[in-house]
């Protein structure tokens, strides 16, 4: 497999294991569905913990460089390995999405981000406009920073509503008083 397949087929590995687990699931055997969890939790948990032994062998500059890759950078973001923090992992994913996107907000608590496209509306995506530039950002997203469970995208006109200015005159004079 291709370096750059591997991100590819790790996230259709990712949408695989989710389509065993729902299988389970529908079969409607609770039993069976909770064996398959934690099994896939105890296989996580074995490999962050090799995954963690290979990263605290590793120079600073070796393991930025590793980081780099979208499978490695993944799969350490996946375990807490990463070297970055997640904001600046999403820096670097909106800064190569395919339309120019600017960060609203990061609900850290809830793992949603909110992003405002800063283009045109012409995304080269695919698909229909804001809903494909949306899935593209949060596939992107979901690769590199697994803390983020949801992307919420606001398109380019959309802006905060602006302060309504107040028109403030000279006061009124006051009536003349009559004796």
């Amino acid at each position: 497999m291709s370096a750059a397949g591997a991100p590819a087929g790790a996230r259709e590995a990712g949408r695989r294991i989710e389509e065993i687990l729902d299988g389970f699931a529908a079969a409607g055997d609770p039993a069976a569905l909770a064996a398959a969890e934690d099994l896939v939790r105890v296989l996580m948990e074995f490999y962050g913990a090799g995954l963690a032994r290979v990263v605290a062998a590793l120079d600073p500059a070796r393991l930025a460089g590793l980081a780099g890759d979208e499978l490695v950078g993944g799969l350490l973001a996946l375990h807490d390995l990463h070297p970055e923090d997640a904001r600046t992992r999403i820096d670097r994913v909106l800064a190569a999405a395919p339309e120019p996107v600017e960060l609203v907000a990061l609900d850290e608590a809830g793992g949603v981000l909110w992003v405002r496209q800063t283009g045109s509306g012409g995304c080269g995506c695919g698909g229909s406009g804001t809903e494909a530039l949306r899935r593209a950002l949060e596939d992107a997203v979901g690769a590199l920073v697994p803390e983020v469970t949801a992307v919420e995208l606001e398109p380019a006109d959309r802006r905060a509503p602006q302060p309504v200015l107040l028109q403030i005159g000279s006061r009124p004079t006051a009536p003349a008083r009559v004796p």
